[in-house]
């Protein structure tokens, strides 16, 4: 039997003072941030310089393709983080598991823009590429459930929705940061250096992240809601082994597809727009690679206030009904978004994929409070995470290069569109089950 706990039970069962709230808040942000830039710039960069510095190929579609792969298996691995940290972060603390994701990724990330080219080392390269990727795959997949519930489990009665929101900040805080430093990188370097070091620098400066690491180690307490089920749950350890994620495979793994279900279309077309758009647009309609990244960071900053917005909303007329609208709106959107972005248009490209990343806020934004619902506190890391990343691997992992395939396959866009309307259909499915076990509690 799959079932799921009342959302309206609270998460916070102690009082923590004004200003902890603040910092605990602020560091999950930027935890979040700092860890999403990090996974961007591989994005960027695979769109950019990666496939023909490390998968030279008789094509350049090829080599795309290759760097788009390599950028799916960090997808790949990051349910292997999230079950991970989700076990230890259930049975250990939301903390510690923050901290580690955070040094994983700030390593991985230098470590990619320490890494010789195909040309220096041959195939020890693409092989030491994927190496890394896979190992920023399993710090983002296992971060994004401590931060969320850093936050959530700190957020005062009634505002669960907008706290959360503050984690889901750092995605588009980390879509800024990582076309801003790209942007830089490129305005200082002609085309030559930058293939040749100027990718590199986004990538360095990934090992600010582990400063971040040690304040959250130092100065952040964990969260009174794991507390009080570590409290609660002590006794039954000492007669029984507690496994959060056996819970989860017995009870509650219908909660969790159906978590992801109604997420991939959100991710999906997240990393298509900020991605295989990048890569389309540049690649095949010849338009200039600072202007589609200028215009992908100015969308990005308009999620700053849209993702809030949409929590604060869900936090009072519920989450499930904001989460459907913006998957509708994604269904309804998708063909259009093509078709004005196919003009080869700078004016269209920001009106279609702003238009998109209005639905994506509306959705995003509820999510982190939406997944800490739908599991008691002693499984909610495992739970969450693994709903969030199944909904990665099916949804953004393979977003970009299933994009390429079916531009490669058909030689249209509205290929594309049909692969996005054809998740929002999932999606609004997913929520409207969802929905009616929520009536029927």
């Amino acid at each position: 039997m799959d079932t799921a706990p009342s959302s309206s039970a609270p998460l916070t069962t102690t009082e923590p003072s004004g200003s902890h709230r603040r910092r605990v808040a602020t560091a999950a942000a930027l935890a979040s941030a700092v860890e999403w830039y990090d996974y961007f710039v591989f994005g960027i960069a695979a769109a950019l310089v990666l496939g023909d510095l490390y998968f030279p190929a008789g094509s350049a579609s090829a080599g795309v393709l290759a760097a788009f792969a390599t950028f799916a298996v960090g997808f790949l691995a990051r349910p292997i983080g999230g079950i991970i940290a989700g076990q230890l972060g259930d049975k250990r603390g939301r903390k510690p598991m923050l901290v580690l994701a955070l040094t994983l990724m700030g390593l991985a990330t230098t470590g990619i823009g320490l890494l010789p080219t195909y040309e220096t080392i041959g195939i020890a390269a693409p092989l030491l590429l994927v190496l890394l990727r896979v190992l920023q795959g399993i710090a983002v997949g296992a971060q994004w459930g401590g931060a969320m519930l850093m936050a959530t489990e700190y957020a005062p009665e009634g505002k669960r929705g907008l706290y959360g929101s503050l984690v889901q900040l750092g995605v588009p805080i980390g879509v800024v940061t990582a076309n801003t430093v790209f942007l830089v990188a490129g305005a200082f370097t002609s085309d030559a250096a930058f293939a040749a070091w100027g990718w590199r620098v986004p990538f360095l400066v990934g090992f600010l992240v582990l400063g971040l690491a040690w304040y959250i180690h130092s100065r952040v307490e964990e969260t009174p809601e794991f507390k009080a089920a570590e409290q609660a749950l002590a006794e039954r350890e000492k007669t029984e082994t507690r496994s959060p994620l056996r819970t989860i495979l017995r009870s509650h793994l219908g909660t969790v597809f159906l978590a992801g279900g109604s997420f991939a279309v959100n991710t999906a077309t997240f990393y298509i727009i900020i991605t295989g758009v990048l890569d389309y647009t540049t690649r095949e309609l010849g338009m200039k690679r600072s202007a589609v990244l200028t215009v992908s960071l100015c969308i990005s900053l308009t999620q700053l206030v849209l993702i809030p917005a949409a929590a604060a909303l869900s936090d009072r007329i519920g989450r499930l009904r904001i989460y459907a609208l913006g998957a509708v709106g994604l269904l309804v959107w998708a063909i259009p978004m093509f078709l004005l972005i196919d003009t080869k248009s700078l004016l269209w490209l920001a009106v279609g994929t702003f238009v998109t990343s209005c639905f994506l806020s509306i959705m995003y934004g509820p999510q982190a409070a939406l997944f800490a619902e739908l599991f008691t506190a002693e499984m909610r890391y495992t739970g969450a995470s693994l709903g969030y990343q199944i909904a990665a691997v099916f949804g953004g992992g393979l977003a970009p290069f299933m994009m390429v395939l079916l531009l490669e396959a058909t030689g249209t866009s509205m290929a594309v569109s049909g692969y996005i309307i054809g998740l929002a259909v999932i999606a609004l499915i997913s929520i409207k089950i969802l929905a009616s076990r929520a009536a029927s509690r």
